[in-house]
């Protein structure tokens, strides 16, 4: 007995301390110190980006990505694999426990044939056996593969929350830019509005010309024209403006439906302040969910390596089995059941080793490993795309400033030329030529200027997302909608799951028991 409980505590300190497989070590980057792109206006200075959206002041706009966090569909989903992941977390911790458990009970009829060979006369060839017990199964982790399974369904659930953050950077900023298209459709419909006025009052010019002698009727064709081309670009950008509204609409969980309440009427396209801080390269590793989330799938896979090494190994288990069973017959009755002399015991260890499988379970390890390296890399590279993403943001809000810039002096030049060709037309210095040419320049420079405007606004908004910024807004907030925690509590019983903001390894350990 002694040496059985030695070898027992042997097992439990070995089992203790072996766990094959790599430590996860998080990969190599390449790490950045400045940005390559260098300008007055984009500072490398520390920068506050849990609500980065309220930087342009437009009230709508706070209101449109606050209803969008709160009731977008996909994010919920996001949300409700976190739940899925604490899940698979609690059975993972629950397999270093007996994985088999089993309370069981019969009772059967028997008969035994009197012509069999083993038949003994004098017996009860009648009688009734009834029979209960408990039997278990351990299999002690003696190589570390349920712990490294642990870290595997540990890491995935971490993966799961950098999804969830992910999946929320990519909705404010979608939020933020389908607003921004609206506006700037709203801002074009209004130029167009206003062209159509000033052409119609060309048109009149040379219809009155025409009327009493003073031109041919080539200038009155021409400004009509001129007009019903203008005209034409009102319905494009009604349908464009119908359906920004409508992806808006369903960005915000619900059908597609009159916004007004939500965007206040038409307005203007937002401003970007005259600089922005964007910190430093290195904040990227800390602050982009998409990297954390490359680099958690690696821990999970580097932790999957140590389960496939495992199985090369003999697995140890304990097996014990406790029960009481009696018959009917001569000498016992179903009340002797529970009686001391029905008890029934067994227990003991043993072992099993796939040694003839030796190919499949090596190339498994191979399969795990690939698949390890495989993460790495793909952590490698989002970081590298993070970089480019923020670069080639900062440079094209810094470029489209500077458009915007000749945009302004082409529209007021523009303006003015359409000013001065109408007067002279009206006195016959010009031809009509020069009133068509006039207008379409201005309302080409007009429409310019309104889309360059919103792409800075947008440039600015893909500032913020290869920033990493707006995942904040889960902190100290449910994941998940009320209507769905309630749904699900109704449904099935997931005891603290629900109720905690983080998933914690003494709660874990609580549910799979």
């Amino acid at each position: 007995m002694r040496i059985y409980i030695l070898g027992l505590q042997a097992v439990f300190l070995v089992s203790g301390c072996v766990k094959l497989g790599p430590d996860f070590v998080k990969p190599d980057a390449p790490v950045e110190n400045d940005w390559s792109y260098q300008d007055d206006e984009v500072l490398s200075q520390p920068v506050k980006l849990d609500d980065w959206w309220t930087v342009f002041n437009d009230p709508a706009l706070n209101r449109v990505v606050d209803m969008a966090w709160r009731q977008n569909l996909p994010l919920q989903v996001a949300g409700l694999r976190i739940y899925e992941a604490r899940a698979q977390l609690g059975i993972a911790v629950g397999l270093q426990f007996p994985q088999q458990q089993r309370l069981a009970g019969s009772a059967t009829t028997n008969r035994i044939s009197e012509n069999s060979p083993n038949f003994i006369p004098m017996t009860d060839k009648n009688f009734r056996n009834y029979q209960t017990g408990f039997d278990a199964a351990w299999e002690l982790d003696f190589w570390g593969r349920f712990r490294r399974g642990i870290e595997a369904a540990d890491a995935n659930l971490a993966t799961t929350v950098a999804d969830y953050d992910n999946a929320l950077v990519s909705l404010t900023a979608e939020a933020a830019r389908i607003y921004v298209t609206i506006r700037t459709l709203e801002e074009r419909l209004q130029i167009s509005y206003e062209n159509i006025r000033l052409q119609r009052e060309s048109l009149n010019i040379a219809s009155v010309r025409f009327k009493y002698g003073a031109t041919t009727e080539l200038d009155v064709a021409q400004a009509q024209t001129n007009l019903a081309e203008t005209q034409a670009l009102v319905p494009e950008i009604q349908k464009l403006l119908q359906q920004a509204k409508n992806a808006l609409s369903v960005l915000l969980g619900m059908p597609p439906s009159d916004l007004s309440q939500v965007l206040g009427g038409p307005g203007t396209i937002p401003v970007a302040p005259a600089e922005i801080m964007v910190g430093i390269p290195t904040e990227l590793l800390r602050r982009r969910p998409d990297i954390r989330q490359a680099e958690q799938l690696a821990a999970a896979r580097s932790a999957l390596i140590g389960v496939a090494r495992a199985d090369l190994f003999p697995s140890f288990s304990l097996l014990g089995t406790i029960g009481y069973q009696t018959s009917d017959t001569r000498e016992s009755s179903s009340g002797d059941l529970l009686d001391s002399d029905s008890l029934t015991l067994s227990a003991g260890p043993s072992f099993s080793w796939n040694i003839l499988n030796y190919g499949r379970l090596r190339n498994n390890v191979r399969v795990q490993d690939a698949r390890y390296q495989q993460t790495i890399v793909n952590y490698q590279d989002t970081v590298l795309n993070a970089y480019r993403e923020a670069e080639d943001a900062m440079v094209a809000f810094v470029q489209s400033r500077e458009e915007s810039r000749f945009r302004e002096t082409g529209t007021i030049s523009a303006k003015r030329s359409s000013v001065l060709s109408t007067i002279q037309y009206r006195e016959g210095a010009v031809d009509f030529q020069r009133v068509v040419d006039s207008d379409r320049a201005l309302a080409f420079q007009q429409g310019q200027w309104a889309n360059t405007r919103g792409d800075i606004a947008l440039n600015m908004i893909a500032i913020y997302k290869a920033l990493g910024g707006g995942w904040e807004l889960r902190e100290n907030n449910d994941v998940i909608s009320a209507e769905n925690r309630e749904a699900m509590q109704e449904r099935t019983n997931w005891g603290n799951l629900l109720d905690d903001p983080e998933e914690d390894e003494g709660n874990a350990d609580s549910q799979s028991r």
